[in-house]
């Protein structure tokens, strides 16, 4: 998923920018969401019940060019940053057997026989 993906996602749903105007939702959310999952999800239903065929054409139009100039200043490249540091973090956390991974405990005691104390 790239940045231009996810520019050409916005402007075919431009309902997502009502979220943003209202301010219940961030540019950065929506990448988010966007970057873990992809365009077809039901995650976006909630979103794109938003009605606009109340809202008049010029009401539109002008909500389609804040729409852009708000895309235009989300900074991407941290969102992507911060998703890449997630999904480290996740996998982090499975390694150590805490999200659910099927890790093996193994006992870190071994004992050593009587007749080697130093090694030789």
């Amino acid at each position: 998923m790239s940045k231009e993906n996810f520019k050409n996602f916005v402007k075919i749903h431009p309902e997502l920018a009502t979220h943003v105007i209202n301010k219940k939702n961030t540019w950065q959310d929506f990448y988010e969401l966007y970057e873990l999952y992809g365009e077809s999800n039901n995650v976006w239903d909630h979103y794109f019940k938003t009605n606009l065929t109340s809202v008049p054409a010029k009401d539109k139009a002008s909500s389609m060019s804040e729409l852009i100039n708000m895309v235009k200043k989300v900074d991407l490249d941290s969102v992507q940053k911060t998703v890449g540091n997630l999904q480290k973090t996740i996998g982090l956390l499975q390694d150590i057997g805490i999200g659910g991974s099927t890790a093996t405990k193994t006992s870190g005691y071994e004992p050593r026989p009587m007749y080697k104390y130093f090694d030789d």
